[in-house]
């Protein structure tokens, strides 16, 4: 007892008010609770256990010892939290990956009626912003200087006649808005009804789209395109201007475009292909990622990752614990960690930095500019052709060897008893690359290419057999020569 009562833990509050920042992150921030659950579980034992020692140790100073006990009640506190948070993150699953039958099931069968809108004189050039709850959006240019709207109003109910009632509320318009026009959904209040939208618009309009829940589609523009979305897959195609995306949940593709691409926020997989300009990537996305020929580079950003190319010439893929990046004429710089990455064939200078993953770059051309990795807990591996001439500075800390296949009086190979080696020096003649290559607890190996190793001699051609002086070859039979005819 202190001061007249037992002395309060803190750890319920604490708790209560972690959990309670967390959940409104995910609801007004997109925090995604599974991720951080999966990775980062066990941070909630070590808080928990951190707060009863500062209790005991305080109980200990005020002679008090006992009040410091783990309580049942805070094991119930535990347990009910985790449920909490594992229905969070049941229903969130079950928006983004279940059909939305299964979602809204017990509110009756699903009807389509047809949405008819007035077409809309415009300015070619105008300014179209396009807003929707819960329904799909698909658009497309087209020559004539109108908006044109059609598509399906999506209603639920016991019956056709209830559904028509509630679709018959429903309808889109097109309003001036500032220096432009708007697109809407009217009347659309009730979670039962949603509308598909197929949307025509002047191919020169600077086109803003902003949508809930529903895919979103949007092809053949010759202005920059503008996508908000929250849940629901995106694709963008054969786009003449810039292209900026910030979602909340779903997939993305964007291909053939004439601009640079931007893409911010949360979501599944992505696919950039055939872009002019630059490609940024700024968020979490649980990928793949895929991303082919853009022009002006990559930048990937997020809490794992800072990735940047000036020029993509052929593939980059991350997902799955793997980073594979090919064909890349520019400059490289990588930091990250739990990644094994591969690199084949950079153009520019190299940096990685990574940990608790391998490694491996590979070159089929004698590299021109610097190389630098370094890594931890893993491997590396680099891979030249014997053409090649480099300046080397390897360490391997705690590791079994360096194992190069490369050799020559100006390489220096050492190690310690501790099992440290260190490898310096120089290979070949003419301009040489600096190589800087460290890691600590994996292995490190230098190969060549592989159409630099000779190739295996060819196998002894077999000899016809000799004849024998002691047996004569037989003679050939001759053939005997037709009789000649007697003259008369």
């Amino acid at each position: 007892m202190v001061n007249g009562g037992p002395r309060r833990s803190l750890f319920p509050g604490l708790v209560l008010i972690s959990v309670g920042l967390i959940l409104l992150l995910h609801q007004y921030r997109g925090f995604d609770i599974f991720h951080l659950f999966w990775h980062w579980w066990p941070l909630m034992l070590i808080f928990w256990g951190l707060i009863k020692l500062f209790e005991r140790t305080a109980a200990a100073r005020s002679g008090d010892p006992g009040s410091a006990r783990v309580t049942a009640g805070e094991v119930f506190l535990v347990v009910g939290l985790l449920a909490l948070l594992g229905i969070v993150v049941a229903v969130d699953y079950g928006k983004q990956h279940l059909p939305g039958d299964v979602v809204d099931f017990g509110r009756g069968d699903k009807f389509d009626f047809e949405l008819e809108v007035a077409p809309k004189e415009i300015p070619a050039d105008a300014r179209i912003t396009i807003r929707n709850g819960r329904g799909d959006i698909s658009v497309h240019s087209s020559d004539e200087h109108q908006i044109r709207v059609s598509g399906k109003k999506n209603a639920k109910g016991w019956s056709e006649t209830e559904a028509r009632k509630l679709a018959d509320r429903a309808s889109v318009e097109i309003v001036p808005l500032g220096d432009g026009y708007e697109i809407h959904p009217s009347g659309t209040g009730d979670s039962r009804l949603s509308l598909d939208m197929e949307v025509s618009v002047p191919k020169k309009s600077l086109l803003t789209i902003r949508n809930e829940k529903g895919d979103i589609t949007v092809s053949d523009m010759a202005t920059p395109v503008t996508i908000i979305s929250g849940t629901g897959d995106i694709e963008v195609r054969n786009t003449s201007g810039d292209v900026s995306i910030d979602t909340h949940k779903g997939d993305i593709k964007v291909s053939d475009t004439n601009g640079n691409v931007k893409i911010a926020g949360h979501g599944g997989e992505v696919n950039v292909s055939s872009a002019t300009g630059g490609l940024t990537l700024d968020g979490e996305f649980f990928g793949p990622i895929t991303a082919d020929k853009v022009a002006k580079g990559v930048r990937f950003i997020s809490q794992r990752t800072d990735l940047t190319l000036t020029q993509l010439a052929g593939h980059l893929e991350a997902g799955s614990g793997n980073l594979e990046i090919t064909d890349a004429p520019g400059n490289l710089n990588l930091r990250t960690n739990r990644y094994d990455v591969t690199i084949e064939n950079a153009g520019g200078k190299v940096k990685v930095d990574n940990r608790d993953g391998n490694v491996e770059l590979r070159f089929s051309s004698p590299p021109k500019e610097d190389i630098e990795v370094s890594n931890a807990a893993a491997g590396i591996t680099l891979s030249l052709p014997g053409s090649a001439s480099f300046d080397i500075l390897a360490d391997c800390h705690s590791c079994d060897d360096i194992n190069s296949e490369f050799s020559a009086d100006t390489l220096k190979k050492t190690s310690t008893e501790s099992g440290d080696y260190h490898l310096e020096g120089k290979y070949g003649s003419g301009r040489s690359p600096k190589i800087t290559l460290k890691t600590s607890y994996g292995s490190m190996s230098l190969r060549r290419t592989s159409s630099d190793l000779p190739a295996p001699p060819a196998p002894p051609r077999a000899k016809a057999p000799t004849p024998s002086l002691a047996t004569p070859a037989t003679p050939r039979a001759k053939t005997p020569a037709p009789p000649k005819a007697e003259k008369p």
